[in-house]
């Protein structure tokens, strides 16, 4: 089992097959009314960079840390575009902790646990980084600016 074996929703609800991503994939729970809200543009700075050389960068809006994306897939959309001019894929809004999380972050947890081998996520904007054949490779802190991802990033692609 991989990360690529897993099926997410998209913003509008279809279906988006992990396995149909070809390369790496930094995968962040968003929100956006946090503090590290303004990573959206690191994040949006790799995709543009890394992109065409085949990194996919995936949000997953989170509402479970503060209440800090209480809006809904359209509003959070918005919000990315007008205020981030986010082009990465936005996906649906997900739970990342407890019984009713995103079946792929119980994986990504599992795979890479936290500090002292937590499963839990503490916070918005914690990112994971998966090789190309869906490998969990790294597991990076919320105060881990998208910046300081390019090193690991240049090495998978």
């Amino acid at each position: 089992m991989t990360a690529k074996d897993y099926t997410v929703k998209r913003a509008d609800g279809t279906d988006m097959p992990l396995a149909e991503v070809d390369g790496p994939i930094l995968i962040v729970n968003v929100a956006s009314k946090c503090g590290f809200t303004p990573q959206y543009e690191g994040l949006e700075a790799l995709a543009r960079e890394y992109g065409p050389k085949g990194l996919t960068v995936l949000g997953f809006p989170c509402n479970q840390f503060g209440a800090q994306e209480p809006g809904n897939a359209e509003e959070i959309a918005n919000f990315c575009s007008l205020t981030y001019d986010v082009t990465f894929p936005v996906l649906a809004k997900v739970d990342v902790n407890g019984d009713n999380a995103e079946p792929l972050y119980k994986y990504l947890k599992k795979e890479k646990p936290g500090l002292l081998g937590s499963q839990g996520i503490k916070w918005n904007f914690t990112k994971f980084l998966v090789d190309k054949a869906g490998k969990v490779v790294a597991r990076y802190a919320p105060t881990d600016k998208p910046e300081s991802l390019k090193g690991a990033i240049e090495k998978l692609l």
